[in-house]
């Protein structure tokens, strides 16, 4: 009996050891997994081909160094997109600083293009707040952007899912990123779709018959599949990622062999081949866009003057196939605002307070904003003031080159294109407490779809307002791609060469 009651006691004690084990492993909390799994994060560079239809239009690279106490991401973005007969070059790059439980510290980042130059230098102080300093032109001011919780940065994502043990099929992961180079924040859904193999390319080989770089040697790679939602805007894409949180394949939700990619491949593929092309017949390819075609810069770069005739209704046929209906917001007593200015609607906060770059509580910004309205307290009529303001105050210009379109910085010189009367509008409006977002996609105009950037601001419902053009409400000539950010132009990259429109 002793000898029973001897054993039941042995197993008593492992069965509570084993349980207490399985207990400090399986509801850790997630800070302590991910500081556990991410000791495994692998040091070392990844390149990626970027390639609308078929041809490169850039490149990227992920460098992963890891230290003692933090982990150091350096991503590099290149872009040439040709428009009317020119090659427009992008090029952005980001130093991010991650605890070892892959929480965001610090980032630096760089952005030049033609909606202008800027660096940027963000730390998260304490987990409750972002700040923001953005420099450009030798110009320096400081956002603080209050946290609700962990953020991450787009392209880190896929390392959280990986080091948080969130690839299994089905899973759903919802995350608030900040994007340092479109300079907003946005949650997101990423759900895993799918798991399959991959074979990628890990050497090349120079053919000296074409003088290009080939794959020489392959490798299968395990790779899920996350579909990735913007909550609010954005380009859905579908990105195949290995067990590492490394990305193998990226492209926009739905594309074929038209779309946009971003493809792992071996460095000379990827960085030899875009740098030796015939630069000269890609520019050429460009010069004179058919019917319906998109010309990815603002009608302004592009040399189109006068204002567009408002279009109450436009139909139009999407890849030959699809048919969307815009139509015009209607009445404007449809949609009177219930509330009087400045709305205390907690649900709208996020588009009340100020961003980088929006500087809605700046004291010059709230001067002139009271100027314009007076007394006026209704929001449909408030919108409209300083869409008429901003239309009489900006003289339409190419921005300055080094330039940021900062709302002060446009406030003060009164001249830009879309990007700076969009922001400066959304500043005043805010600063009224009239809920206002920058958005951004194509205009129709003289038969082509160039880029454009608008507002929209909460009467009952999100209501377009073009500040360039002074339409308020904006027509149906404007379809919306993105909302917030101000680097969205880069955004419509993905849609040349895949979206074809046709005005019914």
């Amino acid at each position: 009996m002793n000898r029973r009651r001897w054993v039941i006691a042995i197993l008593t004690a492992w069965a509570l050891s084993l349980g207490w084990l399985v207990k400090r492993e399986v509801f850790r909390p997630t800070g302590a997994r991910l500081a556990a799994a991410a000791m495994a994060v692998a040091p070392g560079g990844m390149f990626y081909r970027l390639a609308v239809g078929g041809q490169q239009v850039g490149y990227s690279s992920t460098t992963i160094d890891t230290m003692p106490d933090a982990i150091r991401v350096e991503n590099v973005f290149v872009l040439d997109v040709a428009a009317l007969g020119a090659l427009h070059r992008t090029t952005a790059r980001s130093i991010t600083t991650l605890s070892r439980a892959l929480r965001l510290q610090s980032v630096e980042a760089t952005f030049d293009g033609d909606l202008g130059q800027f660096t940027s230098h963000g730390r998260v102080l304490g987990d409750t707040v972002l700040s923001i300093a953005i420099i450009s032109q030798g110009d320096s001011q400081t956002t603080r952007i209050p946290l609700r919780g962990p953020i991450t940065l787009p392209t880190l994502l896929p390392l959280r899912l990986a080091f948080g043990g969130e690839l299994r099929s089905g899973r759903s992961y919802s995350a608030r990123l900040f994007d340092p180079l479109l300079l907003t924040g946005r949650d997101v859904i990423a759900r895993v779709a799918a798991e399959s193999t991959l074979v990628v390319s890990d050497s090349a080989d120079l053919d000296s018959t074409t003088m290009t770089w080939v794959p020489e040697h392959f490798d299968t790679v395990r790779a899920f599949r996350i579909d990735q939602d913007a909550n609010g805007g954005g380009v859905p894409t579908s990105s195949w990622i290995d067990a590492q949180g490394r990305v193998v394949l990226a492209s926009t939700d739905g594309a074929d062999d038209q779309g946009f990619a971003m493809e792992r491949a071996a460095f000379e593929i990827v960085y030899e081949n875009f740098k030796h092309r015939d630069t000269a017949r890609v520019a050429r390819s460009s010069a004179a866009p058919g019917p319906g075609e998109i010309v990815p810069l603002t009608a302004l770069a592009a040399g189109v003057t006068g204002n567009p005739t408002p279009r109450p209704r436009m139909s139009l046929r999407r890849n030959g196939r699809d048919t969307l209906e815009i139509v015009q917001a209607g009445a404007l007593a449809a949609h009177a605002a219930p509330y009087r200015l400045p709305s205390r609607d907690t649900a709208l906060a996020r588009w009340l307070a100020p961003e980088p770059l929006i500087q809605s509580h700046d004291p010059r910004i709230a001067a002139q904003a009271r100027q314009i309205i007076g007394r006026e307290r209704s929001p449909a009529a408030v919108a409209e003031l300083l869409a008429q303001w901003v239309h009489r105050s900006l003289r339409r210009s190419i921005p300055i080159a080094g330039s940021a379109p900062s709302a002060v910085k446009v406030l003060e010189k009164r001249q830009g294109d879309c990007n700076e009367a969009t922001t400066l509008y959304v500043a005043l409006a805010r600063s009224t407490g009239l809920p206002a977002r920058t958005v951004s996609g194509l205009l129709y105009l003289n038969g082509r779809f160039y880029y454009h950037a608008w507002a929209e601001v909460y009467l009952n419902d999100w209501i377009a307002v073009d500040p360039t053009f002074d339409q308020f409400p904006a027509d149906a000539a404007h379809l919306r791609i993105a909302v917030g950010g101000l680097a969205r132009q880069v955004e419509l990259v993905p849609l040349v060469g895949r979206l074809k429109l046709e005005v019914l």
